[in-house]
């Protein structure tokens, strides 16, 4: 691997204050390679930088002051998808993914350039998605623009021409914005149906909440049936996922102080959460909090309540439904699901139980599809060449793909429209939302 030493220091992993690479993560690696067969990037481009080792080399190498910060150490760290296949095959157990948002976490203290609009990701992920008003007010532009004749009167003008492809594509795609989000019209205690199993306090997150409030009904609805009591902190932001896959660990922590305070407060023996990238950022809390005693013991209280809500319906035990769900469907495993929460089986357990549902497997069905939280919009290049793998791996004959994670939901739609394929996305919660009110029938 080639790389050009720094002749004199300069801004270097090793040099800034807060939140370095740890030693102990990148010092395990044995350079194996087991990880170039599943790293999507390694797979596109074929550049050892561009691979899992080679990332953890390149942050090796700064954080001990043998390469400068520069855009050889750089691009592959912001390249990386942060999807933790690599972890999962790892013998080492490096944890790639948590030295690759530390890295990012430097860059973005530094201020270094990186080749994106730094203004427009600091308006987004500094000034909207903190600030539950302020995200709420856009999803109520949004479902103006849908319901109000303007989507169809930009259409016909061909304003949208003036978007590059990739958001022309999110837009045709975009899900009916809800009146109100779940946060909103959720009331904040729900009684279990039957005998109470455990209170589990649910965390709506954002997009999810502006873009698919249905599925966090969906979820309550799920939970309480089958004997979850079910909270919903009206105090919970954002989870912070999208702050520290861009470095922006401050205010990462900051949202997580707050969330952190307001779930324990609830005393809930669980946190539920439908969204793989959120859950799999709040289980790792405690990753943000390692220098913070107080907020660090916080945080691993917190993180020991979260369950994704397959996971938690296994665990407590869920009742198989009577109603059936005419579909042929198959899976999609979330990343942050899969890899991060380690969570493959229970998904597919609830979708078996489904009467009606015929579940065909996908091909390398743990791929990432190219979503990984904004990365889709700031690398959409690489982004589509990976969501074009992932829908040639779609079975045929299937008319709906499940999964659990917004950001896959919206970029499997987009590849679907792509495509013209006449498939609905859904989140497996839905499907079993679906099988239950189909008992009332």
């Amino acid at each position: 691997m080639a790389y050009m030493a720094a002749e004199t220091p300069v801004p270097s992993l090793s040099s800034m204050i807060a939140d370095t690479p740890d030693a102990d993560k990148y010092s395990v690696c044995v350079h194996c390679g087991f990880c170039l067969e599943v790293c999507p990037t390694y797979q596109e481009l074929f550049d050892e930088n561009q691979s899992p080792r080679g990332r953890v080399y390149l942050i090796k190498e700064a954080a001990e002051g043998r390469l400068s910060l520069d855009a050889a150490v750089i691009d592959p760290v912001f390249t990386c998808l942060d999807c933790r296949a690599c972890e999962t095959v790892c013998p080492s157990g490096v944890q790639v993914g948590a030295l690759i948002e530390e890295a990012r976490g430097q860059v973005h203290a530094e201020q270094l350039p990186r080749g994106i609009n730094r203004g427009l990701e600091k308006l987004v992920l500094r000034h909207i998605f903190p600030y539950p008003v302020r995200l709420y007010a856009i999803g109520g532009l949004l479902k103006v623009y849908q319901r109000a004749g303007l989507r169809w009167l930009v259409r016909r003008l061909g304003l949208l021409r003036i978007l590059p492809p990739h958001l022309r594509e999110m837009e045709a795609v975009l899900p009916a914005v809800k009146a109100r989000p779940a946060l909103q019209t959720l009331p904040p205690r729900m009684a279990a149906q039957g005998v109470r199993k455990a209170t589990a306090a649910l965390f709506t997150g954002c997009v999810m909440d502006v873009l698919f409030a249905s599925i966090n009904e969906a979820t309550a609805r799920v939970a309480v049936r089958n004997g979850l009591e079910v909270v919903v902190p009206k105090q919970q932001l954002c989870c912070g996922a999208l702050q520290i896959h861009a470095g922006d660990r401050q205010q990462a922590r900051d949202l997580a102080r707050q969330n952190i305070d307001a779930f324990l407060a609830t005393g809930a023996e669980y946190v539920i959460i439908n969204a793989a990238g959120c859950g799999a950022a709040l289980k790792e809390y405690p990753e943000l909090f390692r220098d913070d005693p107080e907020y660090h013991s916080k945080a691993e209280e917190f993180s020991g309540r979260v369950r994704d809500i397959s996971e938690l319906l296994v665990e407590v035990g869920f009742e198989a439904p009577t109603g059936r769900v005419e579909r042929t469907i198959t899976y999609h495993d979330a990343c942050h699901l899969c890899h991060a929460q380690n969570i493959r089986d229970q998904p597919r357990r609830i979708l078996r139980s489904i009467p009606g549902l015929k579940v065909v497997e996908m091909q390398d069905s743990e791929r990432c599809c190219g979503s990984a939280g904004i990365y889709n919009l700031i690398h959409p290049q690489m982004a589509g060449q990976l969501l074009e793998r992932k829908m040639d791996d779609v079975p045929e004959g299937v008319n709906a793909i499940a999964m659990g994670n917004p950001g896959c939901m919206l970029q499997i739609r987009v590849g679907a429209h792509r495509r013209h394929q006449d498939v609905d996305v859904l989140h497996t919660v839905e499907l079993l939302d679906m099988a239950y009110a189909e008992e009332a029938r």
